[in-house]
């Protein structure tokens, strides 16, 4: 399997395409990384060095992998962070020089737009872009519980209110949708919901909330859905290899008493999880 992956980068820890490259590649999936961005280190650190690069630059690359006669070949897109709308509009023309080399190929969107207790927290104009353009543009987006309410205008304090959100965002566009750090009034304090829909159904994984607050691990969850939902066709299994994943790899990070994930370090969890979790239907 071929990725292109847009999205930020750092050169320290791991975020952005420095949390969703690795993984895939340890997984046997040749990426294809164009950064969005530049930094020294997550923006959480409250201080970093680098840059914010242009539209143009995206498609410059692009143009390049293009002229190798590589897009026939490429099955997807991914996308995260995005800069400002002109990395977006980049991002919607990459997908779509994709499209017309290969028509089987999909386009996986992470909409970040912000989080719960944070609020929105990207330049002004993305949400808004992220609703009318990139969402509408995608097979597959993997939301977390504020950006579903956002995209879908409505709050998701219940289970049954979380479904009817993943309804309207799927009347939008994209057939296949990852709820991440989902809470409900159904939730157990010390649990946390994942959400899947697709064409073959709905599904909620549930797994022990760990004490952690850590940046790229959204990241992750998107790039191994994203992968195992293409390799496999199913909603559930993508949902249980990804999850089960991404939670071994938390609980490892946790136990290290780490800043950044143990991406890695903790790397078998990607191919083998120490925990296999079983989603159930909704």
């Amino acid at each position: 399997m071929n990725i292109l992956s847009i999205q930020s980068h750092v050169a320290y820890g791991h975020v952005g395409n420095a949390s969703a490259v690795f993984p895939l590649q340890r997984l046997g999936c040749e990426v294809w990384p164009i950064h969005t961005v530049q930094f020294s280190n997550h923006t959480g650190y409250g201080a970093w060095k680098g840059r914010v690069f242009d539209g143009g630059m995206i498609g410059e690359l692009l143009e390049g992998i293009a002229e190798r006669g590589a897009l026939t070949a490429c099955d997807g897109v991914l996308s995260g962070y995005m800069g400002g709308a002109d990395i977006g509009e980049a991002i919607l023309e990459a997908v779509g020089k994709v499209r017309a080399a290969n028509p089987k190929a999909r386009y996986c969107c992470d909409p970040v737009i912000g989080d719960v207790g944070r609020g929105v927290f990207v330049r002004p104009g993305i949400p808004e872009f992220m609703r009318a353009r990139a969402v509408p543009a995608a097979d597959i987006i993997t939301p977390n519980q504020f950006e579903l309410e956002y995209l879908a205008d409505r709050t998701t304090g219940t289970l049954a209110d979380a479904v009817k959100a993943v309804d309207i965002v799927h009347l939008l566009g994209p057939k296949v949708i990852l709820v991440t750090s989902l809470h409900t009034d159904e939730t157990p304090a010390d649990a946390i919901d994942l959400l899947a829909s697709g064409p073959d159904g709905r599904f909620r994984l549930r797994t022990e909330k760990l004490d952690i607050a850590i940046n790229g691990a959204g990241d992750a969850i998107a790039a191994l859905f994203f992968f195992h939902y293409m390799s496999t066709g199913s909603t559930a299994e993508a949902l249980s290899r990804a999850g089960s994943s991404i939670f071994g790899l938390l609980k490892r990070t946790v136990a290290a008493g780490s800043r950044e994930i143990l991406t890695v370090a903790a790397q078998d969890e990607f191919v083998t999880p120490s925990r296999v979790f079983t989603p159930e239907p909704v």
